[in-house]
């Protein structure tokens, strides 16, 4: 059902994308071409980018949605792609670079400065083909001030969990896997299963995967209402971890924005404690939203540019409260932004990016319909479910480029 619904959104997409899928830069007279940007932002956050793109004097378009891997497809195939794409995460790019549909950035923005995770490359694709804008931490469960977690392995009923989403259903759930693989097998294997060299149905695998099995099937109803919940929270504004009668939530540092008046209420600590997994804490998993030229104009590299530098980035922090992959930005102020800061620059701990974003689309989708189907029956054979996927990875061309640098090496 959700490949079909994939498949309705992007014939839909289609359609759109023959006129413009409104991004064409609007024409006449010698009026400047604007630039035309597609990025995954919505809403406040779509209204907090824009409030940045205006400062850097560059005319331009945004087009924000949450499905912005298939609008892309969509204008790619239509022959009408955007100036600039933003994604979130790498692994839809890497196809696109192959595919020699991306121009390079020019070496002159902060990505040239930017090391392990933010930076990986792929074998036989140039570099300088991508540069991440801003970066989240995933490692991590939120949590009331006035309810501290226990320092122990919690239960499901005391989880807030909600699979929902405009774009892809089950991400969330794939957030859970890939840091109890981190957690358990450490960042070499990490690296090695996010960028198939490690098989799904491998112990590594096999084992956190089981884990989080197991602790589905505590509570049947429970796992059933994940299904339906938006991992966004009800209407009332207040996210997951105020709307419901759970304590705990795992997602990733831009959860806080859920919380809307209630987000001074809120605290996080590193998952590893309260994870199946047990305390110890490997590595962190860390996520990116990158961007890449889908055209080769000098307006759309110099306003890409300007949007990687150090001024740009820390006043969109300033103004909607994003965090840069880039260390030479200042810390915001407040306890928990420099905490999560500190976690983000930390060399001392590896950092792993979003196994799922790095992995090709067909993969990746794979990925989350396993989650899904593993929430509705917890107590189906997990095996079946990594048998499934291995065959997806199985049957990808032999000469689909793999990432390396997806985790970074303690300092």
């Amino acid at each position: 059902m959700m490949l079909r619904a994939r498949a309705v959104l992007l014939v839909l997409c289609l359609m759109l994308a023959a006129t413009g899928c409104g991004l064409a830069a609007p024409g006449g007279g010698d009026e400047q071409p604007k630039v035309t940007i597609l990025g995954p932002w919505t809403d406040n956050q779509e209204t907090q980018f824009k409030a940045v793109l205006d400062t850097l004097g560059t005319p331009y378009t945004y087009q924000g949605t949450a499905a912005s891997r298939e609008v892309l497809l969509a204008a790619v195939q239509a022959g009408n792609p955007p100036d600039i794409a933003i994604l979130p995460g790498v692994g839809d790019l890497v196809e696109y670079a192959a595919e020699r549909r991306l121009h390079p950035l020019g070496g002159k923005g902060a990505a040239a400065k930017y090391g392990k995770p933010w930076q990986p490359e792929a074998r036989g694709i140039e570099a300088d083909l991508w540069v991440a804008l801003k970066a989240d931490l995933k490692s991590i469960v939120w949590y009331r001030k006035d309810r501290p977690p226990p320092s122990y392995p919690a239960p499901l009923t005391s989880w807030c969990i909600g699979m929902g989403d405009d774009g892809a259903s089950g991400w969330p759930g794939s957030d859970w896997i890939e840091d109890l693989i981190l957690q358990t097998a450490g960042p070499v294997l990490y690296e090695r299963w996010a960028t198939g060299g490690l098989k799904w149905t491998d112990g590594p695998v096999l084992n956190a995967w089981s884990l989080w099995a197991g602790l589905l099937a505590q509570d049947r109803d429970a796992a059933g209402r994940a299904l339906l919940d938006d991992h966004r929270g009800g209407p009332d504004g207040r996210g997951l971890l105020f709307d419901g009668g759970c304590d705990l939530e795992h997602q990733g540092s831009f959860a806080r924005s859920f919380y809307g008046d209630h987000s001074g209420q809120a605290a996080f600590t590193d998952s590893a404690p309260l994870l199946p997994s047990g305390p110890r804490i490997k590595g962190r998993e860390v996520s990116a939203d990158f961007a890449a030229l889908f055209g080769s104009s000098t307006q759309a590299r110099d306003l890409l540019t300007r949007l990687t530098s150090r001024e740009a980035q820390a006043e969109w922090g300033r103004k909607a409260g994003v965090f840069s992959p880039n260390s030479d930005v200042p810390a915001r102020k407040g306890t928990v932004e420099k905490q999560i800061s500190s976690r983000l620059t930390d060399q001392r701990v590896p950092l792993c990016l979003d196994a799922s974003d790095v992995m090709p689309a067909a993969v990746r989708d794979a990925f989350y319909e396993a989650v899904l189907l593993t929430i509705a029956h917890p107590d189906a054979p997990v095996r079946d479910r990594l048998d499934d996927i291995q065959r997806v990875q199985a049957a990808q061309p032999g000469h689909t480029p793999r990432l390396t640098g997806v985790c970074s090496r303690p300092q």
